[in-house]
């Protein structure tokens, strides 16, 4: 049987498991509302909170959808709907998936037909993830405690810590934007979506201080991926030339 990244079979495996963490999220959700109800919180409270919170929660599906289409374009729909429902996040899944694709020798602009490519994209991008679930586990109180003395003896260092912290995560994204770069003009084609979809977030930042826009601030980053993601096509056209 030819294998397929987008079988009935990964499709009921996936949707067994993202229909657990639905039921999950509705438990909890009867639980909290139960009680609140308890504390003496009224309905009309608890229903705006709810609703409240479901709103917010649109934007980030956003910028979550638009991950499981760029990776469904690869490896299918099933694996990237299961991971980004559950546990990943699209700064992760995205640099993992495309890494694994090219020490394997794959294109991500062509859905993988090769069990063993998938098979190998599917465990680097469930076994790298779990590195931060280990350390969350076992380490995350020593780290905030260290932290937090640290802060607490010199503020300043605190704060040089936390930037530093911050960077040396994104420097390990940045770092894919120039991996193509002795390509000739077509390897700066991510270098130079990644600068408009900056310019697109620096754009709602500006809109959000001119007119007092806190709500655009949810939907900042999913307009600045869309937008980015967009303008991509004429980028590179621009600057692909023949490629």
């Amino acid at each position: 049987m030819a294998f397929s990244v987008n079988h009935p079979i990964l499709y009921l495996f996936s949707g067994i498991v993202v229909a657990f963490i639905l039921a999950q999220s509705v438990y909890f959700l009867v639980k909290a509302a139960a009680r609140a109800r308890e504390l003496g919180i009224s309905g009309a409270t608890i229903r705006k909170t709810v609703l409240s919170s479901a709103l917010f929660s649109v934007a980030p599906a956003v910028s979550i959808l638009v991950g499981v289409i760029t990776l469904s374009q690869f490896i299918g729909l099933p694996y990237p709907w299961l991971r980004l429902s559950v546990l990943g996040a699209v700064t992760y899944e995205l640099p993992a998936a495309t890494l694994a694709a090219g020490a394997m020798g794959a294109e991500v602009t062509q859905t993988i037909s090769d069990a063993r490519v998938f098979s190998t994209i599917a465990w680097v991008m469930a076994l790298g993830i779990l590195s931060g679930l280990i350390l969350v586990l076992v380490a995350l109180r020593k780290i905030q405690s260290g932290m937090v003395s640290l802060a607490g003896r010199d503020k300043r260092w605190g704060e040089i810590l936390t930037d530093a912290l911050f960077l040396g995560m994104i420097s390990a994204f940045v770092g894919l934007l120039f991996a193509r770069v002795r390509e000739g003009l077509p390897g700066f084609i991510p270098l130079a979506v990644a600068l408009v979809s900056a310019l697109l977030m620096a754009v709602c930042g500006l809109l959000m201080k001119a007119f007092k826009w806190q709500w655009l601030s949810q939907y900042a980053l999913p307009l600045s991926m869309l937008g980015a993601m967009a303008l991509s096509i004429p980028i590179t056209a621009l600057m692909g030339g023949g490629h």
